[in-house]
């Protein structure tokens, strides 16, 4: 089992805070959301906050962020990016068998990649 005391736990909740507000950034109207609501089989955003929805995103997210945080604080950084790069190719590839265009297949991705990114920078900042 691996010990998660020495993890840089500032880094992987910024990292977890960070990469929820690009979320609601990324697809809103402002960024990618029209882009990606046309790809998407024209979803439209719902009345009122999907709740589950957002708490699973939380979640996951958390998840990413605790394995970067665990890969940084280990040593194996390289382990967090190709867990970054499967993740965002597992989207793709759900995408693209649900029959999102390419363009919204490549923002849903995006969106994973850059969240990484962001992670991997709280852990080096914090």
């Amino acid at each position: 089992m691996i010990d998660v005391t020495p993890l840089n736990w500032p880094a992987v909740i910024a990292g977890t805070i960070a990469a929820f507000v690009l979320g609601m950034l990324w697809f809103s109207p402002a960024l990618f959301g029209k882009s990606w609501s046309t790809g998407s089989h024209n979803i439209q955003p719902p009345a009122s906050p999907p709740m589950l929805a957002m708490a699973v995103q939380l979640i996951g997210t958390f998840a990413l962020a605790l394995v970067i945080g665990m890969t940084e604080t280990y040593q194996a950084i390289g382990a967090a990016l190709m867990a970054i790069i499967a993740a965002a190719l597992l989207i793709a590839g759900m995408d693209l068998f649900s029959q999102k265009t390419v363009k919204a297949t490549v923002i849903d991705a995006s969106y994973i990649a850059v969240s990484g990114v962001l992670m991997i920078a709280a852990q080096a900042l914090l």
